[in-house]
């Protein structure tokens, strides 16, 4: 039978590609009309779509396809037919043959491809296409006879896919590590196609034999419906009528239960839905909690809202967290409950609910995931490889005479550069040893065209609102929470460690806070005096959580037992006794929209700004090109290293691309175990938001010698760092600002505030050197 939408009022120029579209579902265009059917109408508006489903067996010597067009619609099913007694090898041979024929015959050439079924990937994956869409509804693997190669098959779709979207909240939740540019979309509703229910004086014609109240459900009747729920409620209330429409699927007549009061109806047309609607008191979602049921999002919760139909369901993942607080919307988890809030849902009046329900409803149509799905796809035929251009950094030839030369071109020096330019008046020289601005932070787009840290992994995240509008003038902003994970063993678990890595380590089931607070205080060791890195974590959580997260990652890091280090490294570290896995906890976390490089050089685009790159400024310091010097590098260097060198632990990165869109499922792994010579991989695309074919990573590998990373804390560095800063007193024309200036490990804000604080002093005339370093 050719069902049709009701005819909708959409926009449908979002599209701006009209390429043919083939549709691979494993549901019969005309079986149950579901988020395929109401997507792939509207998208036949504007091209031609063609639906091809799973193969029907025939007792036909050779394949072949049935075409069946649907009047008024550019929508063509196309169904394969395969000779029964072929295995599978030759099935898909003949499948991809038969798709190739259609492709040929109807001069569709790099069309969307759009897979609702892994499997069918399968024959289709040597198809060139404008777009691959990946659509999954469901968790298919987890349902009863799902393929064996479904998983496999799987995998090499999101490989290829350009865009996917999901169906509910939970299921992108499991899906969201193994794409680039993955999007959830909910169920939506068609509400007023549904609302003719509200209306209605008589209900559909085979309910009018059957006694009220009835409760019902509509939908695929398989795995999913927990039976042994709706025979114990139709057993406990004999004067309720309990009625299912809806075909069966992978389960057999005598699979159903048996009692008077519960009616099995069969399948019925989507047009017909709001009559049958039309006859409930209670709307029944009875799913089984399983497999099956883990990550379904139905569609039917506001289809049934939206005929003025209150619901009863069970405790179904996104049905709880997206309709729970509605007071038309009941959970129960046993059938006494159900049965319980079958009454409650009976005698709400539909005035006291509705308005609240219609709030929500306006914002699910069909028509509004059309128009965003749409939007995605044709930026994803869009996308730009390159994902940003390349910084114009220039290297200015240096002028006779300047007000300051600031040596280092990361953040605290070119700060300093841009306030003194641009709000100072000044003339600066700004020079950096390597050819690059940016310090550290320095990104660039990598031989793939993948947007890389090329010094390793930095997150911006502040407390300060002054910081972020400083640093606004010159970005947008991506909004981006940063998350960490620890592998130990064959798991990965959140660091820093929250409860849900007790509860993953330990096989715990900790509910609350104070649960896992009450867990670590018993694996706590109090340590009365603490002196190192190793006594703060033994004392806080106790010998075994220190050595399987921090003993070994340690040593790595600073190349020290965690017994020689001061106390404040691992007080960086916190332990938390909820379930935020979210590493920082600052009020802003987010990501320069195009990069820190990018943010650089609009910050120094000015000018009264000379850079002199790939310069080292012992080259140019007998020049005397300024009175003043603002120096941002080793302050031990400054001075000739007279007396000693400043040690410090410095890194070296190991940069790989790989022909896969995820490597790991959060930006940063860390590898705590001593064994593995990294301390940790980071996955760039997390941080940057950029969608590629390819994921770009590098391993990071903590050394002595190379260029000054982290200071290292140790009585003894910080005694000799005095005498170097005592020195620096005598120098009045020269401030040492930065984590270099200062021998001080600050986080990226920190360096800005404490720049934007020494601009400040000086135009109160306070710059000498030990107030530069305060």
């Amino acid at each position: 039978m050719n069902q049709q939408l009701p005819t909708d009022q959409f926009d449908a120029t979002d599209a701006a590609s009209n390429a043919p579209l083939i549709c691979f579902s494993h549901l019969r265009w005309d079986f149950v009309l579901q988020r395929p059917q109401h997507l792939m109408q509207r998208f036949g508006r504007d091209r031609q779509v063609f639906y091809f489903e799973e193969y029907i067996p025939t007792d036909h010597h050779l394949a072949y396809l049935e075409y069946h067009p649907f009047a008024g619609t550019e929508i063509v099913a196309v169904r394969p037919r395969i000779p029964h007694w072929w295995d599978e090898a030759a099935r898909e041979q003949a499948l991809a043959g038969l798709l190739d024929t259609m492709l040929r015959l109807h001069r569709i050439v790099a069309p969307v491809l759009w897979f609702y079924s892994p499997m069918m990937f399968s024959f289709a994956k040597h198809v060139e296409a404008s777009v691959v869409v990946y659509d999954c509804m469901d968790e298919l693997a987890n349902f009863r006879f799902a393929p064996p190669r479904l998983a496999e098959l799987e995998a090499e779709l999101l490989n290829r896919a350009d865009v996917v979207f999901t169906g509910g909240a939970s299921l992108f939740a499991a899906k969201r590590g193994r794409h680039d540019n993955i999007h959830a979309f909910p169920s939506s509703v068609d509400v007023s196609h549904f609302a003719k229910a509200r209306g209605a004086t008589a209900p559909a014609g085979d309910l009018a034999s059957i006694p009220g109240p009835r409760l019902g459900f509509y939908g695929v009747i398989d795995e999913r419906i927990d039976m042994a729920l709706l025979e114990q409620v139709a057993k406990a209330r004999p004067n309720w009528s309990l009625v299912m429409v809806g075909p069966l699927a992978k389960i057999e007549q005598r699979d159903l239960p048996r009692v008077a009061n519960l009616h099995f109806l069969g399948q019925r047309n989507y047009a017909d839905l709001p009559a049958y609607l039309a006859g409930w008191d209670v709307a029944l979602m009875p799913f089984a909690i399983n497999d099956a049921t883990r990550f379904i999002s139905p569609t039917k919760t506001p289809e049934y809202l939206a005929a003025g139909v209150p619901v009863v369901s069970t405790p179904i993942t996104d049905v709880v967290s997206e309709y729970g607080a509605l007071d038309a919307v009941r959970i129960a988890s046993t059938a006494e409950d159900f049965i319980a809030q079958c009454e409650l849902a009976l005698k709400l009046k539909q005035a006291d609910w509705l308005p609240s329900v219609d709030d929500k409803l306006a914002a699910m149509s069909w028509d509004q995931t059309f128009r965003q799905m749409s939007h995605l796809i044709d930026k994803a035929a869009g996308q730009d490889r390159s994902f940003m251009r390349a910084p114009a950094i220039r290297n200015s030839q240096r002028r006779s005479a300047y007000d300051v030369v600031i040596v280092g071109a990361g953040f605290a020096g070119s700060v300093l550069a841009e306030r003194l330019a641009a709000d100072g008046g000044q003339r600066v020289l700004l020079c950096d040893r390597r050819n690059h601005i940016a310090g550290n932070a320095y990104d660039k787009l990598d031989a793939a065209g993948i947007l890389v840290h090329q010094y390793g992994p930095h997150i911006f995240h502040t407390n300060s609102d002054d910081i972020v509008s400083y640093l606004s003038r010159f970005t947008a902003w991506r909004p981006y929470e940063h998350r960490v994970l620890a592998a130990v063993g064959d798991q990965r678990v959140p660091m820093p460690i929250n409860r849900t890595t007790l509860n993953m380590l330990y096989n715990l089931k900790l509910g609350c806070d104070a649960d896992a607070e009450e867990f670590l205080r018993s694996r706590a060791e109090p340590i009365s005096e603490l002196r190192s890195s190793r006594d703060v974590v033994i004392n806080q959580i106790g010998s075994e959580l220190y050595r399987t997260f921090f003993e070994g990652y340690t040593r790595k890091q600073w190349g020290l037992d965690p017994s020689q280090l001061d106390k404040a490294v691992t007080s960086r570290v916190p332990t938390r006794h909820n379930e935020d896995d979210r590493y920082f906890l600052d009020s802003f976390q987010a990501m320069p929209l195009h990069g820190y490089t990018a943010m650089f050089e609009n910050m120094l685009d000015h000018d009264n700004i000379d850079l002199a790159l790939g310069v080292d400024f012992e080259d140019i310091r007998a020049e005397k090109l300024a009175p003043r010097t603002i120096y941002t590098g080793p302050i031990d260097e400054y001075f000739g290293h007279r007396f000693g060198a400043l040690p410090y632990r410095s890194l070296a990165f190991r940069h790989e691309t790989l022909d896969q869109r995820r490597f790991q499922p959060v930006a940063v792994v860390n590898f705590p175990d001593e064994a593995v010579p990294y301390t940790r991989i980071t996955e760039y695309k997390h941080l940057t938001g950029q969608v590629h074919r390819q994921t770009s990573i590098s391993y990071e590998f903590p050394q002595d010698g190379g260029d000054p990373y982290y200071p290292i804390p140790r009585p003894e560095n910080a005694a000799l760092y005095k005498q170097y800063a005592a020195l620096a007193q005598t120098h009045p024309e020269v401030s040492f600002v930065g984590r270099l200036g200062t021998y001080k490990y600050y986080n990226m804000d920190q360096v800005v505030g404490q720049a934007l604080a020494h601009y400040r002093r000086m135009n109160l005339g306070v710059t000498t050197a030990a107030e530069a370093m305060s």
